[in-house]
């Protein structure tokens, strides 16, 4: 039996109306390196037809016109990545390696995150590679208070373009903007496309794992640093900025642990973070160390109430075997998030770890049970 292929990456492209995501997109498919790509477009708008949800149109290009990607067609989404497979697979078509999607700039991310993680057909071939969010420098501000979908295609990034910043109504603001985006987004890297342009390669691979070296870009994804540097700035929690700018919701961290942890103990915690908290995680991202293989470490990703399968890879990708978990949370406070962690990998009697491994839902317990002390 032959192996299945590596799962391809599949690049997000999204941004509000009219911050720039087609020129960047035509940018990128100027360049070679982009020759096999398959890219899907999506723009919101009403049709005629209403069976025609997709189109084929020349030089790779699938055009989606039904409808917005986070709402009304997401079922065609699917449709449409299986018959790109289809058509790979029976070579009835160019190759192509990787696919990159340019959502319409109302749309919510994490609907199309979820369609690509969540598919139990889709997740065994494609990969989530990264998400671009492109931010307009004239008009960011004004677009982040007024639109929440802004604020999350900027938490949720993993790449943060700024646009339009050779104008010169950008200038004064574009300071301001540039401290925002790192309040809601500290370990995305901010790119000017103007003054220092990104090859493909740097905007595009920010995923799982780097298919150059099949392991995980920990320093592209987890970047731990950049929260350790919020914090000692005294920013971690966004209270000094205007409230009405709705960026006070949004709590991005990192938690880290030195030591291996059970397995048991973290499906523990991963299942009740999806319970009780999943419509409020923008992101999840992370590396941990099991006690059982501690030189076998997983890799954790998801997007609200979506848990990607854990890759588990053949070694550790540099020096750093610590336990790292990377959060972008909506309204949840971070320290109950640490304590639900650490509570959950404390060591437990073999009385709790029967009633955890038993219970439907391990917060009905009651007090005094192990994990439930501090919380």
């Amino acid at each position: 039996m032959t192996r299945p292929p590596p799962p391809l990456p599949v690049i997000l492209l999204t941004g509000f109306l009219g911050s720039g995501k087609t020129t960047l997109l035509n940018y990128l498919l100027g360049h070679e390196a982009m020759a096999d790509t398959a890219v899907i477009i999506n723009e919101f708008g009403e049709i005629g037809l209403d069976h025609l949800f997709v189109e084929a149109v020349e030089d790779g290009i699938i055009e989606m016109a039904s409808g917005c990607l986070c709402c009304t067609i997401r079922g065609d989404l699917v449709n449409t990545l299986e018959d790109l497979l289809r058509r790979l697979d029976n070579r009835r078509g160019p190759p192509f390696s990787r696919v990159l999607i340019e959502s319409t700039g109302l749309a919510d991310p994490a609907p199309i995150l979820h369609t690509i993680m969540s598919h139990p057909y889709l997740v065994m071939r494609y990969r989530l590679g990264a998400v671009i969010t492109c931010v307009d420098s004239v008009n960011g501000m004004q677009t982040l208070d007024a639109h929440q979908e802004a604020v999350k295609q900027a938490a949720m990034a993993d790449r943060l373009v700024l646009t339009k910043t050779d104008l010169p109504e950008a200038e004064a603001g574009l300071p301001a903007l540039k401290a925002r985006l790192s309040s809601l987004n500290p370990a995305a890297p901010q790119i000017d496309m103007h003054s220092a342009p990104a090859t493909p390669d740097e905007l595009l691979e920010a995923g799982l794992y780097n298919p150059k070296s099949k392991i995980p870009d920990v320093a592209a994804w987890l970047g731990q640093e950049a929260y350790a540097e919020r914090d000692r700035h005294g920013h971690d929690h966004g209270h000094h900025h205007d409230p009405n700018r709705h960026d006070d919701h949004i709590r991005a961290f990192c938690i880290t642990h030195d030591e291996p942890v059970a397995e048991s103990a973290l499906q523990v915690f991963l299942q009740l973070l999806q319970s009780q908290y999943g419509e409020q995680l923008l992101r999840m991202k992370g590396i941990v160390a099991l006690r059982e293989a501690p030189e076998t470490p997983y890799v954790l990703h998801a997007v609200q109430n979506i848990m990607h399968p854990p890759a588990c890879l053949a070694a550790w990708p540099d020096q750093d075997h610590r336990c790292r978990l990377v959060f972008i949370m909506r309204d949840v406070d971070e320290d109950f998030i640490r304590k639900l962690f650490f509570g959950c990998i404390a060591p437990l009697s073999a009385e709790d770890s029967a009633l955890l491994a038993e219970a439907d839902n391990p917060l009905a317990l009651g007090p005094g049970r192990g994990l439930l002390n501090d919380l």
